[in-house]
């Protein structure tokens, strides 16, 4: 009765033998059928991959990838050592999903002067892998097949091929430069966006318009005027805008950079994506945030959490400590969101100088560390550049 109970020896032989041979036919043959989804296709080049592989091939600087060359704020650095090798053990494990308590916290406190309204932190503001990250939930969180999302030319890269990833239709309307007169320099305060042109651009098909201010690559800080025609247009419509101010903190000459979610009409359709990598320097921590209000930020919530789910808890922590003693020094002459701009637009003014004296017409950036200038003149002849 034993023997009868199990398989007998030559059965269980002749069927490992038959798996085997199954396993060893699976192994070599090939699939046929498409393995890549069609939301990629068109999107599977990026040109800041090839920029940062050639850069790293030929040992050339590489002037395509926005990051800083200078150090971080010892304040920022000492923070995160502090975090790093202090007793509160929890900071390297799991924290709250959609934001570190202490930073969300003092987010909300900040943002709450800057855009004068009262925030809850744990539903108006939620921490991402970077403003990359916030950029990708957004647009899977809020825009569906076959919306329309109006992205203003030049623009960040990333805006087209992630509205075409969440099955959206990208709509451009450009900034046209007007050349300046008496022969100055050409400012990013030059580059305007036609206002007909902008309303032609919106239907019953529009969902979101995506604003940078200031705008990547051309340093443009967007006038309250200028603000103001889109906040007009996007009530007119009933249409979103995705906020990228991750440039707020780097804007010269006295401009103001004016955030279109404290315009009226407009906190209630926009959701603003910031960056630590951008305000304090660290582009490598990669935290970033969004806020908004709650009838919005729950969609990104949702896409966070089915994604990346959680954030590296003790950038998180130093990020939060930078923004507290930012916090105490709002708008005083040691506060880092004071010093650094001012640092920056020396180093801008010295390279349009530079520029302008080898014969190049480089665009004046009002923001950001990005500069565009125009090198037709040596199109047509290989010399030699002078040395700057």
């Amino acid at each position: 009765m034993l023997r009868r109970a199990g398989p007998s020896l030559r059965h269980f032989l002749l069927e490992r033998n038959s798996s085997a041979g199954h396993s060893s036919c699976s192994r070599e043959a090939k699939m046929s059928r498409p393995v890549q989804a069609r939301r990629l296709e068109g999107i599977d080049k990026n040109i800041w991959v090839d920029f940062v592989k050639l850069a790293a091939t030929y040992s050339k600087v590489n002037l395509g990838q926005g990051f800083p060359d200078f150090p971080a704020p010892d304040f920022l650095t000492e923070a995160l050592t502090r975090a790093l090798s202090g007793g509160n053990h929890m900071l390297h494990q799991y924290t709250r999903a959609f934001g570190h308590p202490p930073l969300v916290e003092v987010l909300a406190q900040f943002f709450e002067k800057l855009l004068g309204r009262d925030l809850d932190p744990m539903t108006n503001v939620m921490v991402t892998v970077g403003a990359y990250q916030a950029l990708f939930c957004c647009f899977q969180a809020l825009v569906d097949e076959g919306d329309e999302v109006i992205i203003i030319e030049p623009f960040f890269d990333c805006y087209e091929s992630m509205v075409k990833m969440a099955g959206g239709t990208p709509v451009f309307v450009p900034l046209r430069p007007n050349s300046p007169k008496d022969g100055k320099l050409m400012s990013s305060a030059d580059w305007q966006m036609d206002p007909a042109e902008l309303a032609s651009k919106f239907s019953e098909r529009t969902k979101a318009i995506v604003l940078n201010s200031p705008n990547n690559p051309l340093g443009k800080v967007f006038s309250r005027g200028e603000l103001g025609l889109i906040a007009e247009l996007c009530v007119k419509h009933d249409v979103l805008c995705i906020s990228d101010e991750v440039y707020e903190w780097l804007v010269y000459d006295g401009k103001q950079h004016i955030r279109i979610a404290s315009l009226q009409g407009m906190w209630d359709r926009t959701v603003t994506i910031g960056s630590a990598g951008k305000t304090f320097s660290v582009t490598g921590w990669k935290v970033g945030w969004v806020v908004g209000p709650n009838r919005l930020i729950q969609h990104i919530r949702t896409v966070h959490q089915n994604s990346v789910y959680h954030c590296a808890t003790i950038a998180q922590e130093a990020v939060a400590q930078g923004f507290q003693r930012e916090l105490m020094l709002y708008g005083k002459p040691e506060s880092y969101f004071v010093q650094l701009p001012k640092e920056l637009q020396q180093k801008r003014d010295w390279l349009v100088q530079s520029l302008d004296d080898v014969g190049m017409k480089p665009i004046i950036p009002e923001g950001t560390y990005f500069l565009v200038a125009d090198i037709s003149q040596f199109s047509e002849s290989p010399a030699v550049l002078p040395r700057i």
